[in-house]
Order: C-alpha cells, then sequence, then structure tokens
C-alpha cells in the first residue's frame, strides 16, 4: 500500500515541494537571529534612503534571503493543490517551528560540560553563552514571526487565487509574484511590531520597545529588498511550473489544477 501511495506522481510532488517549503521555513526562523548589511555583503557604499525622514541602509535579517523563497513555494503549491494544501503545510510548519523552539529552549538549560566546543575559537563558557545566543530567541520574537508567517500566507493564498479568477490560465507572474508582493508588505510590518512594539511594553526584561517609526524604516526597508527579490526569482517560477508539467504531464496538471481552483 505504501508503495502505491508512493508511486504517486501528485504524492511524490506534494511531498517534494511540500519538505521544501518547510525546510526553507525553518531556516529562515533558526537564520533570523543574525543582522547582516546588505551593502557591506555586496561591496557597495550604504544607500542611506531617506525614509519617513530618517536616513536608512539596509539591516537586514538573514531570514529574509530564503522569505521569498517560501512564498514563491506557497504560489507553487497553491497552483496544484489548492487552499487546503497550503493551509496543512503552513499548520504544519508552525507546529514544526514551535516544537523545534521547545527543544532548543530545553538544550539551552541543559549544563555545558567543559568539553563543550562550537569551533572557531569558541570555547567552554562562551560556546555556552553563544548557543543560547543563536538558538535562544525571545519569546514575542518567535510569536512575531509565526504570526506574520500564518497572516502572510493567508493573503497570498486569497489573492493568489482572486487574480487567477480574473485571469485564467495565463500570467502566472501576475498571480504570483502579485500575491507575493502584497502578502509580504504586510508581513515584514506584522512581524515587527509583535516582536518589537508590542512584545516588548508587555514583556519589559526585554528592551525598550521600538517607536512605531523605527518599525517604518526598518519594515519599509525589509519590504524593499523582499520586492526586489520576488521580481527577481519571476523566471525561476515559470522553471519550475515547466518542470513539473513535464514531470506529471499535461493532462494530470491540468487536472490538478482546476480541482485546485474548485476547491476554494
Amino acid at each position: 500500500m505504501i508503495h502505491t501511495i508512493i508511486k504517486s506522481k501528485p504524492t511524490r510532488l506534494f511531498i517534494i515541494l511540500g519538505g521544501f517549503f518547510i525546510a526553507n521555513a525553518m531556516i529562515a526562523e533558526f537564520m533570523g537571529v543574525k543582522i547582516f548589511s546588505l551593502e557591506d555583503t555586496l561591496g557597495v557604499s550604504r544607500a542611506n534612503i531617506n525614509l519617513f525622514g530618517s536616513s536608512f541602509s539596509f539591516h537586514l535579517t538573514a531570514g529574509v534571503l530564503l522569505w521569498p523563497v517560501v512564498f514563491v513555494m506557497t504560489d507553487i503549491i497553491n497552483e496544484y493543490y489548492g487552499v487546503k494544501g497550503v493551509r496543512f503545510l503552513s499548520f504544519m510548519t508552525i507546529g514544526l517551528v514551535a516544537y523545534a523552539f521547545i527543544m532548543f529552549s530545553g538544550a539551552i538549560q541543559l549544563s555545558p560540560s567543559e568539553y563543550f566546543t562550537i569551533g572557531n575559537g569558541i570555547e567552554n563558557d562562551k560556546a555556552n553563552n553563544a548557543f543560547k545566543g543563536i538558538f535562544g530567541q525571545g519569546m514575542w520574537i518567535i510569536i512575531g514571526s509565526m504570526v506574520a508567517f500564518l497572516v502572510g500566507q493567508i493573503l497570498d493564498v486569497v489573492i493568489f487565487h482572486r487574480i487567477k479568477k480574473m485571469t485564467g490560465e495565463k500570467n502566472i507572474w501576475l498571480r504570483a509574484t502579485g500575491s507575493t508582493l502584497i502578502s509580504q508588505l504586510v508581513d515584514s510590518f506584522v512581524v515587527l511590531f509583535i516582536a518589537f512594539y508590542l512584545g516588548r511594553r508587555i514583556q519589559t526584561t526585554q528592551g525598550e520597545p521600538w517607536s512605531l517609526h523605527q518599525i517604518l524604516v526598518t519594515g519599509s526597508g525589509n519590504y524593499i529588498y523582499k520586492f526586489v527579490v520576488a521580481i527577481v526569482l519571476t523566471p525561476v517560477i515559470y522553471l519550475v511550473h515547466g518542470w513539473i508539467e513535464k514531470y506529471l504531464g499535461h493532462d494530470e496538471a491540468a487536472a490538478m489544477k482546476k480541482a485546485a481552483m474548485a476547491d476554494q
């Protein structure tokens, strides 16, 4: 029975797409503790863009490298498996991320051995502090990122199908890129508002809460980056669609897309 299920091309495709979707979301979540300078990484001068009366350069979380990929994967899964397929994977991702952070919290409480090192010259007590710093993200950052992810996913799915109903099978770029751009706009601000404004007002031990001005400036910078990446990834959407159509066969792919549209 199991072998028969795995032999099904639509089932195997869902496993492949779902695995890549969940892996990228979880990796992006854990990478998010690192803040990097986009301009310094590219070896160019700081942008110093004037946003809302402040000079802004691109200081981004490492997680933004993968979040656009997650939302593109959402559109591809949405195309062939519909709302229920995306919803299933989204809730599964949130559950697995929460589970991972619970496990990390347990690992942080373990007393480090004198043999514990993590390389790169970080040894003994410093190694344990580095471990806490990497895996011990604040509760409100976790809550903010998961709420933003869920809201973004819901928006992406709804907008994707609205555009598809209006344009039909053509203009893949419009429904995929358009839904991503709108959902990422909301995602960029929701996570900052919950993690650094609302959360820090409730849990004052996490530091001073950000001002709404800081959220607007930082969120706008993050969105500018995501906007550019979403546009750049547009050709990738066509490449993946082409591979899927070839893998499934035209008739199977058409039937799956029709069923995905009907299951709203």
